[in-house]
Formats: structure tokens, C-alpha cells, sequence
């Protein structure tokens, strides 16, 4: 009898979970990005979520949460119901590096549900104008014979422009003294405003003040020059073999949602993503589109472990913790 009542919970559970996911999108659905309004990350976000509102019949409402690197924000994702109404947008630095930097009440792989690969983002390093170098050599040089350690914006500890220095250091030698921000934007403004040195940002961010001649770039991290500034040299080609680093992006949602609710959030990505329209815009802010076999739930989890298994020891064994 016990039994046969277990039994039919579940089936009335599913039964539930079925009509939830059928009746799916209902209401305006929330993309919590963990970073400042105007930065690369919203920048992205805010363009797919455009396009998938037409794919879904329901509007995607950007929500920026920030601090602690993008934690408090991922933080804010993973508790909530795991309804579908609420994403995760995210990247390299945290829904990854940031595991390995803070302290969290949660699991970044087990307690959330990939949903998409996005676009990646090569790094760039940039300047303000006042530093006297004009090539990533004489910049190299400029950074060794400072007095005191040059100043790097970053989004804060763990964040994708954090990681990108300390690998910057590994590689180069040179020491930076990090002025952490709560997001890549508002570090850029002061970039522009001469009060930092650099800052190694996501090429998504930079390239338009690059363009206008506002700051001044000096190498991409990919390994290949972009197709969107294919005037700026790559590290390797600039004199810094071995700096190779790319942001990648991407959406989750809380464990426990749906599968059906998954699969059409994923749909929805994809056919964003292949819309000629948002292809060109997203290209022209230097991001590089995801291949058509990677745009999967797996092969964003594929991702996410491995680039764990890579970051996670060079982070720990740079001791950058925050309690």
C-alpha cells in the first residue's frame, strides 16, 4: 500500500513537471548577469536575450548582480526554483576560476544544468594612452622598468581579467598591482581616464575605445589575429610566447530544472545565435561564434570540467583566495 502511494506521487510528480514544461515560457524569464550594465558580458546577454524573446513568445529580462567577482550573482542563480525562469549567464572566470578563488555554499558543476556554449572572447591587453609604448614589446619593457608595480583594472578576484593577469605574470615575469571593480565597464572608464595602467580585458569591451583611438591595444590572446581588428598582432606574433587565453561564455539554469525546459531554453539559444543579424553584431565586438557541434548542453559541461581541471591548479598555486 506504501508502496503504491510512493508510486503515485511520483507519477503525479511528473505528470506536474510534464505540464510545467509543456506550458513553458508562461511569464518573462530573467537572465542574471553578474556583472555591471555596459560591460561585455551584458553587452552579450542582452543581444541573445532580444533574439530568443522571439523564439520563446515571452520577454528575457536582464538582471545585473554584481560583486565578489561574479560569485554573488551565480550565487543568486543556483537558488533559485528550478523552474526555468531564471538563468545563470556566465564564464570562464565564474562558473570556473571562481570555484577555485572563493568559498561558496554551492557546487558550480553539480548544482546547475548547462544550457549553451556561447561565443568565446580572446583577450587583449590595452593601455591608457599617457604610457610611452607602442608595440607589446616596448610595453614589456615600460611595465619591468616601473618603480612600483603598474596598476591592471580587473573585475574583481577570480574574474576573467584577474586569471588573464595572473597568467600575464606567469608568462611575462612582470608584477601588477590589481585594482579590483564590479564589473570590466567601469574599470575601461578609468582605463580611458588615465587612473590605472591596463588592464588585459575582454577584446568585446576594448575594441570600440581601441577603435576610437581612446586606449591604445598591443596583442590579442587567441592564436590566431581577429577577423574584426586583424591589425592587432597576436601575443605569440607581439614577443609573449604562450600567452593564450579565451573567455568563453555561456547560460545555465538551476539542477533539478526540466529536460523539456533545457532543450527549449537551448533551441532558443541556437537559433539566436545562427540569426545572420545577431552573428554580425556579436562578431563585430570581436567575439568568435561557436561551432555548430558545441552549441549543446554537453559540450558546454564537457567545457566547464575541463577548463576546471586546467585553472584550478594555476590559481591555487598563485594562492588567490578570498575568504
Amino acid at each position: 500500500m506504501k508502496k503504491a502511494i510512493q508510486a503515485g506521487l511520483i507519477g503525479i510528480l511528473a505528470l506536474t513537471g510534464a505540464a510545467r514544461a509543456d506550458d513553458y515560457p508562461s511569464h518573462p524569464i530573467t537572465i542574471i548577469v553578474p556583472f555591471a550594465a555596459g560591460g561585455p558580458s551584458d553587452a552579450m546577454a542582452r543581444v541573445l536575450a532580444e533574439r530568443m524573446r522571439v523564439s520563446l513568445g515571452q520577454p528575457l529580462v536582464i538582471e545585473n548582480v554584481t560583486g565578489a567577482g561574479g560569485s554573488i550573482g551565480v550565487g543568486r542563480a543556483v537558488h533559485s526554483p528550478p523552474d526555468g525562469y531564471t538563468i545563470s549567464f556566465g564564464h570562464l572566470g565564474t562558473h570556473v576560476a571562481n570555484g577555485a578563488v572563493y568559498k561558496f555554499n554551492y557546487d558550480l558543476v553539480a548544482d546547475l544544468e548547462p544550457v549553451v556554449l556561447l561565443p568565446s572572447n580572446p583577450m587583449i591587453v590595452v593601455s591608457k594612452n599617457a604610457v610611452p609604448a607602442t608595440s607589446l614589446k616596448q610595453l614589456l619593457d615600460w611595465l619591468k622598468s616601473r618603480p612600483t608595480p603598474p596598476t591592471a583594472g580587473t573585475a574583481g578576484a577570480g574574474s576573467g581579467s584577474h586569471i588573464a593577469g595572473v597568467y600575464f605574470e606567469s608568462v611575462s615575469g612582470i608584477k601588477l598591482q590589481y585594482v579590483p571593480y564590479r564589473g570590466t565597464a567601469p574599470a575601461l572608464n578609468d582605463l580611458i581616464a588615465g587612473q590605472i595602467d591596463l588592464i588585459i580585458d575582454q577584446t568585446s569591451n576594448s575594441i570600440n575605445q581601441v577603435r576610437a583611438g581612446t586606449i591604445r591595444a598591443y596583442a590579442v590572446t587567441d592564436d590566431k589575429r581577429l577577423a574584426s581588428a586583424p591589425d592587432i598582432p597576436t601575443a605569440d606574433e607581439a614577443g609573449l610566447k604562450g600567452f593564450n587565453m579565451t573567455l568563453w561564455s555561456g547560460m545555465w539554469v538551476p539542477k533539478g530544472t526540466p529536460k523539456e525546459i533545457v532543450t527549449k531554453l537551448n533551441a532558443a539559444a541556437v537559433e539566436a545565435l545562427n540569426d545572420p543579424a545577431v552573428k554580425k553584431q556579436l562578431e563585430s565586438q570581436g567575439l568568435e561564434m561557436t561551432p555548430q557541434d558545441q552549441l549543446t548542453p554537453e559540450a558546454l559541461g564537457i567545457r566547464q570540467k575541463a577548463e576546471i581541471a586546467k585553472w584550478w591548479p594555476i590559481i591555487k598555486a598563485a594562492k588567490i583566495t578570498v575568504e
